[in-house]
């Protein structure tokens, strides 16, 4: 499981160290792609098959599983650890996620998020203030 919060610096080559505990359970070849509210997402190879296997279940006559099929799956790659530690950002993705100088990885189940620090610290601001009333929603539909 991917837990945790680290913020690490982007070089000017879009370079970023990865946290050790987290090439140690993702590997050293991983996905990288568009992810929710304007940050990437992070995917071990197997992780990756199992969203991918599940998005191709889904029938493309619904517009809504097309858009996100293209959404998710055309803005995947397959990103290496370097031996420092260190993965690529390209450039759309960096873009996409508005990434500066110091961005933060989120540790999220099965997946990693990476965030622009400054988006992260007012997104977790505003969802800090709604935990009660997610978890109120939660265990009325019995997830808690």
């Amino acid at each position: 499981m991917l837990i945790g919060e680290y913020e690490h610096t982007l070089d000017e080559k879009k370079r970023v160290s990865l946290p050790k505990s987290f090439v140690q359970k993702l590997g050293k070849r991983m996905v990288l792609t568009r992810g929710l509210d304007s940050c990437l997402f992070l995917f071990s190879m197997e992780g990756w098959e199992k969203i991918a296997e599940k998005l191709q279940s889904l029938s493309f006559a619904q517009s809504d599983t097309r858009g996100f099929n293209r959404f998710l799956l055309s803005g995947a790659v397959e990103v290496e650890v370097d031996g420092t530690g260190r993965i690529l950002i390209p450039d759309h993705h960096k873009q996409f996620a508005a990434l500066k100088k110091t961005v933060v990885f989120a540790g999220v189940s099965d997946r990693v998020e990476i965030w622009d620090a400054a988006q992260w610290k007012q997104y977790k601001a505003r969802i800090e203030k709604q935990a009660e009333q997610m978890a109120e929603k939660l265990g009325e539909i019995g997830a808690l």
